[in-house]
């Protein structure tokens, strides 16, 4: 699947069911297979962790196809006690860390799929 943010194409991982969204990208590498991972979840306040994720991650929470907040740089953790990465929307897509910043990609921007 692609998403395109600010003519930015990314090539997602889709997420839908339960057991997906909860692994994530627990012991995953982003490769050259795929860009990100984007989770479908019911519209509401959502929160993800980082417990034993390799690598760091921008968190793009999207509503109505409108980015709502972006948590950056979200670190792996190793513990039970990992802080939680706020936001609210009907989806989550998982960028490589400072990925965002890199493609200036921010609040309010709009977000495209094919």
């Amino acid at each position: 699947m692609k998403v395109e943010i600010n003519n930015n194409l990314f090539n997602v991982k889709p997420l839908i069911t339960t057991k997906d969204t909860q692994q994530g990208m627990m012991g995953k590498k982003f490769d050259s297979s795929f860009d990100g991972m984007l989770f479908f979840m019911e519209k509401g306040p959502q929160s993800f962790w980082m417990k034993n994720c390799l690598v760091s991650l921008d968190m793009i929470f999207i509503n109505d196809n409108i980015i709502h907040n972006i948590q950056h740089h979200c670190k792996p953790c190793k513990t039970e006690d990992c802080p939680g990465y706020k936001g609210y929307g009907d989806m989550v897509l998982e960028l490589p860390g400072g990925a965002c910043e890199k493609y200036d990609i921010k609040k309010g921007d709009e977000v495209k799929f094919s």
